[in-house]
């Protein structure tokens, strides 16, 4: 097989892989634009006949979007925020510093990120209850997503730091430079595009989860929108457009980034890859 004829086929793969994977996203599009017949209608239709655009409204106004959505996003900035204040430094002395106790402390943060979250929490839980965390659940929350997901953020900001030459900073500390000013002066902004792209895919997990938020946050004007989603269910739910509408609503801003950005976090992702 020739070259062209080659990446013709790669690109007829990539493009019926790539409408494998956002079949669900436009299901549950046009799902939300549909009455309640037409939702069940055999066979089913690919483009309502009458698009219902009043279901957003109503969604919105009654199952109050606009507090969930805030709330997410409170909980999304504030572990990002947390995680990044706490795992650029663990990042930085697992990069840079090499010895059985370093390789020991990168083997169980390792470890801690094939945990699942439903896994850990029942300890959180209790830990959290017996200490009165539980008194403020969206920092408890904060604090649970930074312990299940800091693991995924120190890897990937190490490989970040091993991509920037450790001469510059010997030669800062040759200028006068301390330890600390080479760090803030040569290494974080070398290293800000690797720490930025991380942050984004923290926020976009935060931004979405579920386990923590439902265990631990039992006031409804604090919940976020993941658990403001799982209201709708039921033994009896049939009401498939609303629900579609408000997971609609609910994932196209983490959508939008990921778009608007995918350049910066693909070439984040891959920035400690080659050194």
């Amino acid at each position: 097989m020739n070259t062209t004829n080659r990446d013709r086929l790669m690109l007829a793969i990539s493009i019926v892989m790539a409408a494998i994977y956002l079949f669900p996203l436009y299901w549950m599009y046009i799902t939300a634009l549909k009455s309640g017949s037409e939702m069940f209608a055999t066979p089913p239709s690919f483009w309502p006949a009458a698009p219902q655009w009043s279901t957003y409204a109503y969604v919105w106004e009654t199952r109050d979007m606009g507090r969930y959505l805030w709330n997410s996003l409170v909980i999304a900035l504030g572990s990002m925020a947390l995680i990044a204040l706490l795992g650029i430094g663990c990042a930085y002395v697992l990069a840079r510093y090499r010895n059985v106790w370093v390789d020991i402390g990168l083997f169980l943060i390792l470890m801690l990120q094939v945990l699942p979250a439903s896994l850990m929490i029942t300890p959180i839980f209790v830990g959290f209850s017996q200490i009165g965390m539980l008194s403020y659940p969206r920092l408890a929350v904060m604090i649970a997503i930074a312990a299940k997901s800091m693991p995924f953020f120190v890897v990937l900001v190490r490989a970040t730091f091993m991509s920037v030459p450790q001469e510059l900073e010997e030669a800062a500390l040759v200028d006068g430079n301390s330890r600390v000013g080479a760090f803030f002066n040569i290494v974080l902004p070398l290293a800000r595009n690797g720490i930025l792209v991380s942050a984004i895919l923290i926020f976009m997990q935060a931004f979405g989860e579920f386990v923590y938020s439902k265990s631990m946050i039992q006031a409804a004007e604090l919940q976020p929108a993941s658990v403001g989603l799982n209201s709708f269910m039921g033994p009896n739910t049939n009401e498939w457009n609303n629900i579609m509408a408000y997971a609609t609503m609910y994932v196209t801003p983490i959508l939008a980034i990921f778009v608007l950005l995918q350049r910066r976090i693909v070439s984040g992702l891959t920035s400690g890859a080659l050194k």
